[in-house]
């Protein structure tokens, strides 16, 4: 008997351990669930329609730096620099509308952005630099060259557009978010991308096996060009939504986004050492992380202990997904 339990037991541990590895956003849900029950035990009537347009309109911006992760991660890779770049486009459209229009301002900073993706593709991809030392470097690249601008255009901006703040803080009937009009479409091709089309596919091979993916045929260097000026762009797009949630453009305006970008992907399910994930479950590891972010605030606990216990949580979160699913 003790034998037949022991199996038992081992195999509902396996099953487990399938579960989180192979559909992560199962067990994802459920959690967030949960957090949605604690927060209305901690505060009484918070949980409502408004709240869940508030907590859709603050994870949107965060999913979509997260997605950046994803792509990056599936190739054993990482992107940090998504925090200056979403910076750097928000600020150069405030600055630039006024004198050229919203239209321009936006194809100049997507522009900017790609040549940033481009560079870091080109340092990863055919130079072999490592993503986390690239993109590290290239973040300090793109704050410097904000900055430069920043001395040069502090008399003519013209402040955050009013459609950028209709799309990043704006809601249909006080519930919906307009960003869901930006972010629903970038979901859909992600997600669609990555199952349905050879460049996904050729995402999880570089990330699986390298060396098997370049004997095949694989044209490595130019997968990670793509890669890193498709997240550049996401990022810039990340920038714009940021910039009217907020109201605000600076060139430090969405450093704070990086860690829990990464985060969120890790929680969603993406390996750090690639080759597995999916966007599916990064999603949901955004809802969670802001879901915990207004938890935290609702409790009323000062600025400093909630980063703290925001830090704490996203590691044993994180750790515990890596545990259940036998990853180190």
């Amino acid at each position: 008997m003790t034998a037949v339990t022991r199996s038992r037991s081992g195999i509902s541990a396996a099953e487990l351990r399938r579960l989180f590895r192979d559909r992560p956003t199962i067990p994802l849900v459920a959690l967030l669930a949960g957090l949605v029950v604690l927060s209305e035990i901690a505060r009484p009537g918070i949980v409502s329609p408004e709240w869940a347009g508030v907590i859709l309109r603050t994870a949107v911006p965060l999913a979509i730096l997260a997605g950046c992760q994803t792509l990056t991660m599936l190739t054993a890779g990482i992107d940090l620099s998504v925090g200056a770049v979403a910076s750097m486009t928000g600020f150069l459209v405030a600055t630039l509308v006024g004198n050229v229009g919203l239209g321009p301002a936006i194809v100049i900073a997507l522009a900017a952005a790609a040549l940033a993706g481009v560079a870091t593709g080109v340092g990863v991809g055919i130079f072999r630099v490592h993503p986390l030392i690239m993109t590290l470097g290239m973040s300090l690249v793109v704050l410097g060259l904000a900055n430069v601008w920043q001395l040069q255009m502090v008399q003519t901006g013209a402040g955050v557009p009013a459609e950028f703040r209709t799309l990043g803080s704006g809601t249909q009937l006080g519930i919906a978010p307009n960003s869901l009009l930006v972010f629903v479409p970038l979901a859909v091709v992600i997600l669609i991308g990555l199952r349905r089309t050879g460049f996904g596919r050729l995402l999880y091979a570089l990330g699986d096996n390298l060396v098997a993916a370049r004997l095949s045929g694989a044209r490595g260097w130019q997968v990670l060009i793509v890669l890193y000026v498709i997240s550049a762009l996401l990022a810039a797009v990340a920038g714009f939504l940021i910039s009217g949630l907020t109201n605000t453009a600076s060139v430090t305006l969405a450093d704070s986004y990086v860690l829990p970008s990464v985060a969120a992907a890790v929680i969603g399910g993406t390996s750090i050492l690639g080759g597995r994930g999916g966007y599916g479950g990064t999603i949901v590891g955004a809802l969670i992380l802001t879901v915990v972010s207004s938890l935290l605030s609702s409790l009323g606990y000062p600025e400093a202990v909630r980063q703290i216990l925001f830090g704490a949580i996203i590691v044993v979160v994180a750790a515990a997904y890596t545990r259940v699913t036998s990853e180190s």
